[in-house]
């Protein structure tokens, strides 16, 4: 096997085994504070414990997993307020593109993207939400929140970002398809929506100060759909990772 072979072999069983490890973690299968150990991961994951090794210390760097004095790593149990935060961090990085992105302006190629984007996000949610395609709903919004990255122009807030979502429950799809029988719920959908086209609007129009205000309020929709989940036992075992939040 050639050494480019070698390499892209050991990436793919090193994403497997972060795969495999998140999957273990946010199912509760391991319990928040419980060592990992190497040997009986590799043997539950049927992987080497090469792979292993490299997906434990990624996820350390996470912060899904807390390096320990003894050696190895534990599953780190996250609070509430640690929830809390993660969305605020992100709601001010996400405004800061945001403004970015109004400042120094942006192609019109990118703006006819953006907005036909947004013309997609309001096709989604003009059904009832019984008849909502949830996922496709996910994905667009995503893909909302990853323009508004790009559209910074900045590979710094781009990489914050990235770090950022890569906690258990930062993400701005973290909380939605838990909730979708929840009156408050249904409502944010549509508020949520208003805030798109309000952020898209500001950064057409050069508005950095209101882009950025608009882009941080959406994220407090995030954090208020966290406080209905934790109101509810069964709407937290419908969010993965929701596991390892402290009672």
């Amino acid at each position: 096997m050639s050494d480019t072979g070698r390499q892209e072999r050991g990436s793919s069983q090193t994403l497997k085994a972060v795969l495999g490890v998140r999957d273990l973690v946010f199912s509760g299968t391991i319990a928040a504070g419980e060592r990992l150990s190497e040997i009986s991961v590799s043997e539950h994951l049927g992987l080497s414990r090469t792979p292993v090794r490299a997906a434990l210390a990624r996820l350390e760097q996470e912060g899904i997993l807390e390096a320990i004095p003894s050696g190895g790593y534990a599953v780190r149990q996250f609070s509430a307020a640690d929830v809390a935060d993660a969305i605020e961090l992100r709601g001010v990085l996400e405004g800061t593109a945001a403004r970015l992105a109004a400042e120094r302006g942006i192609t019109p190629t990118r703006l006819a993207a953006l907005h036909i984007l947004i013309e997609e996000l309001d096709k989604t949610v003009s059904v009832p939400v019984e008849e909502m395609d949830m996922d496709g709903y996910m994905s667009l919004n995503a893909r909302f929140h990853e323009m508004l990255s790009e559209l910074s122009g900045s590979k710094i807030v781009q990489r914050e970002l990235e770090r950022v979502l890569q906690l258990p429950f930062a993400g701005p799809s973290a909380f939605l398809n838990a909730q979708t029988s929840v009156p408050a719920f249904r409502a944010s959908l549509a508020f949520g929506q208003v805030q798109h086209r309000a952020i898209a609007q500001a950064i057409e129009m050069r508005e950095g100060a209101r882009a950025e205000a608009v882009t941080r309020e959406h994220a407090r929709l995030a954090r208020n759909n966290f406080d209905i989940v934790l109101k509810d036992k069964a709407l937290m075992e419908r969010v993965p990772g929701l596991v390892l939040v402290a009672g």
